[in-house]
């Protein structure tokens, strides 16, 4: 055998060449396991892997013993390999062994780095005695072999360690692979050149593994530092699995406490605090994907009457056999939650209509045959609601109230039935708008409402003025249009507030075009009967004018026929009075009220708006344009302009036209759009 190179160059060379294998080795085992790991060959590819893991870590020590030999003429003793690649072949039985479990406790890191590292120190003295003559004086020095040994331990260690690591972890995977391939390089050549300083020869012979004395000290430092990095990485890994172990025990208590918060305690049913995020998943996934939801809610009937009548524990008792029994019936995506005392809420996912009505009379059905409580057979029947997502609600709480207002329609048919949810039911409109009304008087304080401005076009298609229509910028209805809240208003007296401030802000839009030479007034509101009618009217009317000192000819008030017939006599008196601050007055929905031109005459207003009653049949030929032609006629001699609203098609323009119509209104020439909208879409004509 040659003498061992004793430059630092040949250590470093060997170490990289030993990181670059293990590092291929531990990449392919990972490709390995990922795809084929679940397939049916499945042991046998686990197999194959530990049988090429062992090889490469053999060949490793083996070529390392190798490259060292002193003459080609040195007999080895082949059969010693067998054994030294059985050893390293047990070894990674056990270490593949380990990494399969689903965690890696302290002991059994402990047991695993001394079963490895003992196949390993098998293989690496089957090796070195394959290369050793019959006839060599041969021995190991006992403390050498304990620190042989110790370093195979503390390197298998730390090696499987890492490993385990490496296959619970998505990020830093690459400076994983390169930890573990460096510490299983490591702890080879830390062997190899252990293995060789503990070693004694007879120096006589010419078949020797002999050192220089530079040689001794480049391996006893590096048997030295690969000690003491050793024996740290492996108590650093003792430490790090301890730590882990007191992480899984407080992931434990934790998930243990958010059971105890989200979970009932009588039924172990989720709660109503799941019931929030529950939800708010599932309506993010079925949005996404357009997917029904049914909402079933079940109440017991006459459940306190049990409780009455034998005992809180029987109705407990009750109530988890309902549980169970429901629970055991109820399919995959399907959840039921106690939500109240004897209330329950099913969540059935990619349900329609007509599944959810047959899970609801299977419940029913079920529940029928009693309940063995206690030696007495317990009867109870249920009532049960049904609301559909997104059809009857879009957010949790409106399913909620629809569910529950379809289980008290059930209720009030009988019991023991259930019901789908519509909103025809009376119960609905009592709730819809008590909470409308109630959501009504924040909205005043909150300032959630906001205008939109419909144009008015001359027959050039130039716009001569605009409409300001109110809308509700309901923060959970998002927003709603003047028929969903008006009538409520105007039921309660809010319809006083809110038209002072329309008003106020049409007078103030108003200052703003004339500031900026914005030609987009006259601007137009409408007043209810209740308003037209307040005492505090003109004045009000007088202050806003007064206030932002605007042009009163730039602002219309348009009052509905009916209003204005209803006390014509004092009617007239108001019109008079605001015709004299130089407000212009227009009757709305001219047509369908019970005005006459005799008293037309008499009322100071400056524009008629025809009702689009007339309009929405309009065509050449038909008896609304004889009407028409007619009203228009007549309006134009009074000295009235004529404004047609409801416009959709340019052939009911035409006609309107045709006609002598001056003004026009409709979806056809232009929808209500916010302020900023109008500006940008209609400025270059008013400018």
């Amino acid at each position: 055998m040659t003498e061992l190179n004793d430059h630092v160059n040949f250590v470093v060379g060997a170490m990289i060449v030993a990181i670059l294998i293990c590092y291929a080795m531990i990449t392919l085992q990972g490709v390995l396991f990922k795809f084929f790991l679940y397939q049916q060959h499945r042991k046998t590819i686990i197999l194959m892997n530990v049988i090429f893991s062992a090889f490469v870590v053999w060949s490793l020590q083996f070529f390392g013993m190798w490259m060292i030999q002193q003459s080609d003429g040195v007999l080895m003793h082949k059969w010693l390999l067998l054994p030294s690649y059985l050893s390293m072949l047990v070894a990674a039985l056990g270490a593949t062994w380990l990494l399969m479990r689903p965690k890696l406790e302290r002991y059994a890191l402990g047991l695993g780095a001394i079963g490895i590292g003992s196949g390993v120190f098998l293989m690496h003295y089957f090796t070195m005695m394959t290369f050793i003559p019959s006839k060599q004086a041969f021995q190991y020095d006992a403390l050498w072999i304990g620190i042989l040994i110790m370093i195979a331990v503390f390197g298998s260690g730390v090696s499987l360690w890492l490993a385990f690591r490496l296959k619970n972890v998505q990020n830093n995977a690459f400076i994983l692979k390169i930890a573990v391939a460096f510490m299983v390089a490591f702890s080879i050549v830390a062997m190899h050149y252990a293995g060789i300083w503990a070693a004694h020869f007879n120096i006589k012979s010419s078949h020797v593994l002999q050192t220089t004395t530079s040689g001794h000290i480049v391996i006893l430092g590096i048997v030295i530092v690969a000690c003491l990095i050793l024996i740290a990485a492996f108590f650093v890994a003792l430490l790090e699995l301890r730590l882990e172990e007191r992480n899984r025990q407080l992931t434990e208590v934790h998930k243990e406490l958010t059971h105890l918060t989200t979970h009932d305690t009588l039924t172990q049913l989720p709660n109503r605090l799941y019931l929030n995020d529950y939800v708010k998943m599932i309506l993010a996934e079925h949005r996404l994907h357009r997917q029904q939801i049914a909402v079933i809610y079940i109440d017991l009937d006459r459940f306190k009457s049990i409780n009455d009548a034998f005992g809180h524990h029987v109705g407990d008792q009750l109530l988890v056999q309902f549980a169970n029994r429901i629970t055991e019936q109820i399919a995959e995506r399907q959840t039921l939650l106690r939500i109240s005392g004897d209330e329950f809420l099913l969540i059935a996912e990619h349900s329609s209509v007509a599944q959810a009505e047959q899970l609801a009379q299977k419940i029913l059905t079920d529940i029928q045959h009693g309940f063995s409580i206690a030696g007495r057979n317990i009867n109870i029947t249920a009532s049960i609601g049904i609301a559909m997502y997104p059809e009857h609600g879009e957010h949790l709480q409106e399913l909620l109230m629809h569910a529950d207002i379809a289980m008290q329609a059930s209720k009030e048919q009988g019991r023991n039935t259930y019901s789908v949810f519509n909103y025809n039911i009376e119960e609905y409109e009592e709730r819809h708008q008590s909470k409308l009304i109630n959501d009504l008087f924040k909205a005043i304080e909150e300032d959630q409402f906001v205008l939109f401005y419909q144009p008015k076009f001359n027959k050039y298609r130039k716009i001569c003025g605009v409409e300001a229509l109110i809308r509700w910028q309901h923060p959970k209805m998002g927003l709603l249009g003047p028929n969903m809240f008006i009538p409520l208003a105007e039921k309660t007296g809010l319809i006083i507030p809110l038209g002072y401030w329309v008003m106020e802000q049409a007078c103030k839009q108003i200052q703003l075009w004339e500031q900026q030479e914005q030609n987009f007034y006259p601007i137009s509101i409408n007043l209810s009967a209740v308003q037209v009618e307040h005492k505090s009217l003109i004045q009000t009317l007088k202050q806003y004018i007064e206030e932002y000192q605007i042009d009163t000819n730039h602002l219309i008030i348009e009052i509905t026929e009916s209003t204005a017939m209803h006390h014509i006599d004092s009617s007239i008196e108001i019109f008079q009075k605001i015709r004299k601050l130089g407000v212009k007055l227009s009757i709305d929905d001219f047509g369908t009220g019970h005005s006459s031109f005799l008293y037309l005459k008499d009322l100071p207003v400056n524009e008629l708006k025809i009702d689009r009653a007339f309009i929405k049949d309009l065509h050449r030929g038909s008896k609304d344009e004889l009407i028409l032609a007619s009203l228009i006629q007549l309006t134009r001699n009074l000295g009235l302009t004529i404004t047609a609203e409801g416009i959709e098609t340019e052939e009911q323009l035409e006609i309107l036209n045709r006609l002598g119509c001056q003004q026009f209104q409709g979806f056809l020439l232009g929808k209500p759009f916010p302020k900023e909208v109008l500006e940008h879409k209609f400025g270059i004509y008013t400018s």
